[in-house]
Parts: structure tokens; C-alpha cells; sequence
């Protein structure tokens, strides 16, 4: 939850799993979520409702009940938001209906519809349900007995998806479709729907509609990028329209400022993982960034509080704590970061075997080096900052010489090898670098000799300048851990600056805290889930009071702090 005056976040930590919906309590002071379901019983599908104001769980219900997760989830509004309707995920699409103070199951049938897209009460009948989607559009008349009467207004073979719905105030309902049509459905004498106006309001498609309270209605386009402001008691009468920034990305969702107010002023929610505010008569604003697709590259800086990202959505930002400082958009997918030690640039390796050399105070580009043809999938500079080691996905380390201001790059050597490369580390004194593969061996190399070292056992005294290696004797008690509740694979490692704690995440989203070093697999953790897929990189911010994580499928970027317990 983002405080927009405070300008601060707070979380709802009660899910194990992806969540997948949430919906609003009338009141405003509940949020019903519900999530798809993980891989043990821990992580069953279910819903919960929690508190907007002290985040505490509320109630608990539907274990056991969703096959694969719940699709979509709504509040009733007549009755003050006592109901509670679910559509799960699975094959069957069950749709069911949810007294959630007493857990009470009112009734459920299935709708056998494929891709739905929502799921709404009317507001006028808490019996009389929605769903929406792919090829349909369906109303449910919930019976004293439990049973739903059914009535599609639209079904197969119709391939139209109904992305939108909303309600005029007298109850017609108003749908937005991917043909970019806007639909106004009417009731019949005879309790018959029929269409009582439709007209093209979108190129390529209608993302989301809102109505607000005095009548206009909004709309917004994920390909067109457009809002446009319709009047319903004119027959929708165009009012005015504005267009958001390419950077900016498509129209996921629209809501109202200050719902109620007739101010005009919106959050938009767009398709490149923004949070924009703004009216359709002044320009929008971003007033949240976050990256758009797979997150891989994350950095640290050396003697601040600042750290870098870099994703797949060829965008490379800089933040301290929860803001972005700069954001450069670049011409290559990056998945490997890092700050040169004196903090004055920054190395980013892109998927097509570029290196990417940005100035790290103002996020100009610098250089654009191609080192190989194979994704560069981490790279590090040695502690004195005058050589970079590249590792790549074809198995080698790539060696450059670096000038004392951290912006000119020679290549010096290669170091062949047959075996991805995911994580590598410098020796202390730069004599060494130790690299994991992608199968998880280890491997020590001389610079100097630029060949394996083939005694692993003469390395044992040898000091790391950083720890990243998910592999060795140092952190051998994060792998087979006896606490573990299934067997876990460990994509990330990293140690703090003092030298005392060791932060890794694994494959299923798992955040785990141990003290360094860790060589028991007895050595006790402090975990948390919150990723459903891997931590693609975890990294102790210069002063070790705080952690950032990143998570690749999720991009999502995290931030935790360190507390005493």
C-alpha cells in the first residue's frame, strides 16, 4: 500500500503465492485478495480480507476449495460488502459465492468459461452476478436455494474478449472489448438484456473502464496509450481525450484520486509497470517506476546508499531507498551489474554480449563495448578498479584493463572455459576469481597464468574480496539445510561488508538470513517468501543494515532492513 501524501509503502505479508486478484470493500477499510496455489500445502489457493489500516488478517477462507488459484474476486455492494464472490482458475471455472464473516459457502456452479477477464455483483441485486472474458459474457441469478440460473449474452463461437465492466446508475451495464467497441446493455420489459448503444471508442482495443461518480465515464487504451472521457447522460458524448508518453507504456488500469470528488484527478496504471497521476485537462506524471520485465541485474554501491538494476525491459535505474534517481533507457536486455569501486561508473552486461559503461552520477552512457556473442551474465571489477572480469554463458572470462576514471576500457585477456557462468568473485589481492557454472561447479583461476587452478584445496587460504559464489566451503550450510521444508536450490548469495552475515535466495522465492560463515547444514535462518518464482540476485546495501532482492519472472525489486531480535 503506497501512502501517496507520505510518499511510503506498507505491505500485506499474509500470501505464500503469486496473488492474483483483489478487490475493495464498499467501506473501504478491508481488501480481499486471493492467490494461485503453490507447490505444498502451505501454499493452497485461498482468499484472505485484511485491513487497510492495521493490515491484519481478518478472515481466511476457500483452502482447499481453488484447484489452481482464484481468477478473479469482487465484494458485493447492496448489501455492504457481506458477500464475497470467487471464480477459480481451473478447468472448470467455479464460480462461488462467499458469506466471508461466518466462512459460510452460499453456492457455487461451474462456469466451464475459458480466459476470464473479471467478475462483478450488480449493484443493484447482490443475487445477479458477472463474469466476462474470452467468447463470453454471462449473468448468474443466484437462487434462494443455492442454484444459479444462467444467461449468456455473449457465447461461443463469438471470439470477442470483454477486458472491461462497469454499471450506469440505474443499473444498465457498460462493457469495453479488445475491438476497441464500448457496449451499453439495457433491460427489456421482460427482464431480457439487449444492446442499447455501441460505438468504437478505442484503435486496437479497451483496456479499462472506470465510471465516475458525476457520470462521465473513463476508458483507456493498452495499444493507443489514450484516456478519453465519455458523458452517459449525453449518449456518451466524447468529452475530451489525452495521450500518455511512449516511456510511459499502455493503460492497464484507471482509478479516481479521491473517489467521490469531481475533480478530475486520476492513477493510472500502465503496461510498463508505472503508477501515473494526472487529469486528462493537465499532463500525467510517474509517481511510481518499476521495471516492466525479467529483473536479473542488481549492483551496490560501494560507500553509499545508492543501488543500480537493470532488465530485461532495457531500462538501468539508480535509487536510494524506495526513489529512482535517474533512469536510462539503453538499446540492449542487461541481466549483469556493477559498481566500479570508486563508485563513478557503472558495468551493465546485456544478453548480446555487449558491455554497457555508464557515468553513475547523472546515468549518461559512456561506452558500448562488444566483448562476445554470448549473453554476459556477470560481470566485476577487481578491489583497485583497474580490471573488469565479463563471464559469459560460452564459458569464458573476458579480462579488461580499466582507466583511473572508470570510462575507458582495452581488452587485455580471455580465459576459455566450456560451462555457462552465473556468479563470479575477485580475490583480494586480484591474483584470483572464483566463477560458479550454471550447474552449480566451482572453479578457481589464476589471472596471472590465465589457466584453472588445479588443486582446489591450495585455495583454502585465500581471501575473497566479495562472496558471491553460491557454491563453496564458506557457504556449504545454506545447501541441504536440515530446516528446509523442501529441498532447495540457491540462485543467489551474498556477505555482508563486516563479514558476519550471509544473505541467499533460492529458485521457489525464498529469502533466507544465516550467519557467515555458514558450513553446518544444523545452521539456523530467518526466511521469508515472497517471490513465487527466483531470486534472481540478493545484495547487502554498503552499510548492512539493509538488503535489496530482485526476483527475475516477478521483476520485482525489494528492499528490507535488518532489524535486532
Amino acid at each position: 500500500m503506497y501512502d501517496r501524501d507520505e510518499e511510503t509503502q506498507r505491505h500485506y505479508t499474509g500470501h505464500t503465492e503469486d496473488i492474483q486478484c483483489m478487490d475493495l470493500h464498499p467501506s473501504r477499510e478491508m481488501v480481499a485478495s486471493g492467490q494461485r496455489a503453490g507447490r505444498n500445502r502451505k501454499t493452497q489457493a485461498h482468499i484472505r480480507i485484511w485491513s487497510t489500516e492495521t493490515l491484519q488478517t481478518l478472515y481466511v477462507f476457500g483452502m482447499g476449495e481453488f484447484e489452481v488459484g482464484v481468477a478473479a474476486v469482487t465484494f458485493s455492494q447492496l448489501n455492504g460488502g457481506s458477500y464475497v464472490m470467487a471464480v477459480d482458475g481451473g478447468r472448470e471455472s467455479i464460480l462461488s459465492v462467499w458469506q466471508w464473516q461466518w466462512g459460510h459457502l452460499l453456492g457455487k456452479v461451474a462456469t466451464l468459461q475459458e480466459e476470464l477477464a473479471g467478475a462483478a455483483f450488480h449493484p443493484l441485486d447482490d443475487n445477479l452476478l458477472i463474469t466476462f472474458g474470452k467468447g463470453h459474457l454471462t449473468f448468474w441469478n443466484r437462487r434462494k436455494d443455492g442454484f444459479f440460473e444462467r444467461t449468456d449474452i455473449i457465447k461461443p463461437p463469438s471470439r470477442t474478449l470483454i477486458t472491461s465492466l462497469q454499471f450506469e446508475q440505474d443499473g444498465d451495464v457498460i462493457t469495453a472489448d479488445n475491438d476497441g467497441f464500448i457496449t451499453i446493455y439495457s433491460v427489456d420489459s421482460d427482464g431480457a438484456y439487449f444492446v442499447r448503444m455501441e460505438f468504437e471508442a478505442h484503435n486496437k482495443g479497451v483496456s479499462s473502464l472506470i465510471m465516475l461518480s458525476e457520470g462521465t465515464l473513463l476508458s483507456g487504451g493498452e495499444k493507443d496509450r489514450r484516456i478519453a472521457a465519455w458523458d452517459s447522460l449525453q449518449n456518451y458524448k466524447r468529452i475530451t481525450d489525452t495521450k500518455l508518453a511512449e516511456s510511459a507504456g499502455g493503460i492497464r488500469s484507471i482509478y479516481p484520486q479521491r473517489p467521490g470528488r469531481n475533480d478530475g484527478n486520476i492513477y493510472v496504471g500502465t503496461t510498463k509497470n508505472n503508477i501515473m497521476e494526472g487529469s486528462l485537462q493537465r499532463r500525467f506524471n510517474q509517481i511510481v517506476f518499476g521495471h516492466s520485465r525479467q529483473l536479473w541485474g542488481l549492483a551496490v554501491h560501494p560507500d553509499d546508499e545508492l543501488f543500480a538494476t537493470a532488465g530485461h525491459d532495457k531500462v538501468i535505474a539508480l535509487w536510494r531507498k524506495h526513489k529512482p534517481i535517474w533512469t536510462t533507457q539503453v538499446t540492449f536486455e542487461c541481466i549483469s551489474l556493477a559498481f566500479h569501486p570508486f563508485g563513478v561508473a557503472l558495468a551493465a552486461g546485456s544478453t548480446e554480449g555487449h558491455l554497457i559503461i555508464l557515468n553513475a552520477e547523472s546515468g549518461v552512457v559512456a561506452a558500448t563495448i562488444r566483448v562476445c556473442g554470448s549473453p554476459l551474465s556477470c560481470v566485476g571489477y577487481n578491489p583497485s578498479g583497474d580490471l573488469i572480469a565479463i563471464a559469459s554463458q560460452n564459458g569464458s572470462i573476458y579480462l579488461f584493463r580499466v582507466s583511473r576514471d572508470g570510462f575507458s576500457y582495452k581488452k587485455s585477456n580471455k580465459i576459455r572455459g566450456s560451462q555457462p557462468l552465473i556468479q563470479l568473485d575477485w580475490s583480494s589481492d586480484s591474483n584470483f576469481l572464483q566463477t560458479v557454472t550454471a550447474d552449480y561447479d566451482l572453479a578457481f583461476w589464476d589471472i596471472k597464468s590465465l589457466s584453472p587452478e588445479k588443486s582446489p584445496i591450495a585455495m583454502k587460504d585465500v581471501k575473497w574480496h566479495t562472496h558471491n559464489s553460491s557454491v563453496g566451503f564458506l557457504v556449504s550450510g545454506v545447501w541441504n539445510n536440515r530446516f528446509y521444508p523442501m529441498t532447495s536450490i540457491i540462485s543467489t548469495t551474498n556477505r555482508s561488508a563486516a563479514h558476519d552475515l550471509l544473505v541467499c535466495g533460492d529458485t521457489d522465492g525464498y529469502i533466507r538470513l544465516f550467519r557467515y560463515p555458514c558450513l553446518s547444514p544444523k545452521a539456523e535462518y530467518n526466511e521469508q517468501k515472497v517471490y513465487s518464482g527466483q531470486i534472481t540476485c540478493a545484495r547487502f546495501l554498503f552499510n548492512d543494515r539493509n538488503v535489496v532482492t530482485v526476483g527475475g519472472t516477478d521483476a520485482g525489486l525489494m528492499l528490507w532492513e535488518l532489524t535486532e531480535e
